[in-house]
């Protein structure tokens, strides 16, 4: 997974919490900025703090077709290059639905909307992509809203406005955070999507999503596959997951894992 989450400890502290938290916050929030000065350069450095801290977390994600490309607009943003971060979110949005749609359409050979896309290698026409993902049953109904939101913004930063120029960082600002959401709802590392199902503090791929196009091509690659005994060993700085135990030979459904799993961390 991807993620950058340092925006939380910007935040002022809270006079109601105890005196040892609010010290250890602002210990943390000191060595954020120092951070983000090393990072980002001294010059300005309080503005690209604001612009950090504005764009938010960067979304917990499962590793696709726009982490390295969504942090290098980002940095973009900080350091006040708001016309290439703008520019550059309605690009990685167009290559994230070009991506979708090329990498997952031998899958939908089938399908009334194959026809439309077999043959191009590349889309500029999002209406028509994204009513094909649509039908696909790959984009969920929010990324849809926020792809069209996206479509009409790009449609006037790429051509002539006035107001680009103008309110290149407010526009830069609203892009992103259309494209992040957009990350955040369709390529999540954990959630509420319907291909996840939870075990108290543990999120897992359902069974009947296994063999989904979407799922099986972007999630499977970056899963580990286990069974309800294992233990993670270490998450920092690699995942280290012990699974060596026995198991009976036997296909368990979603729920039968969830309640074994359960009665495993209750016994450990």
């Amino acid at each position: 997974m991807d993620f950058d989450t340092r925006v939380y400890s910007l935040e002022p502290t809270p006079a109601d919490w105890e005196e040892q938290v609010k010290k250890q916050h602002e210990e943390n929030r000191t060595r954020t900025i120092e951070e983000l000065k090393y990072q980002f350069g001294e010059w300005a450095a309080e503005a690209k703090i604001r612009n950090f801290a504005d764009l938010d977390i960067k979304p917990f994600s499962i590793l696709a077709y726009h982490n390295k490309f969504l942090e290098q607009i980002r940095n973009s943003f900080v350091i006040g290059s708001y016309y290439p971060a703008l520019t550059g979110a309605c690009a990685l949005g167009e290559r994230i639905l070009n991506h979708l749609v090329i990498t997952l359409r031998e899958y939908h050979k089938h399908t009334p909307e194959y026809k439309s896309v077999y043959r191009q290698s590349s889309f500029d026409n999002w209406p028509l992509v994204i009513s094909t993902l649509e039908a696909w049953e790959i984009l969920l109904p929010v990324v849809s809203e926020n792809f069209r939101k996206l479509n009409e913004k790009r449609n006037k930063a790429i051509h002539f406005d006035l107001q680009t120029e103008r309110d290149d960082r407010e526009i830069a600002l609203q892009v992103i955070k259309i494209l992040q959401e957009i990350i955040a709802n369709q390529f999540p590392s954990l959630g509420t999507q319907p291909w996840f199902f939870w075990v108290p503090g543990e999120c897992y791929i359902k069974k009947e999503w296994e063999e989904k196009p979407f799922v099986k091509v972007l999630y499977l690659p970056n899963c580990g596959y286990v069974g309800y005994k294992h233990k993670v060993e270490s998450i920092s700085p690699k995942w280290v997951i012990n699974d060596q135990f026995e198991y009976e030979e036997v296909s368990l459904t979603d729920e039968e894992y969830a309640e074994r799993r359960k009665r495993t961390q209750k016994a450990s």
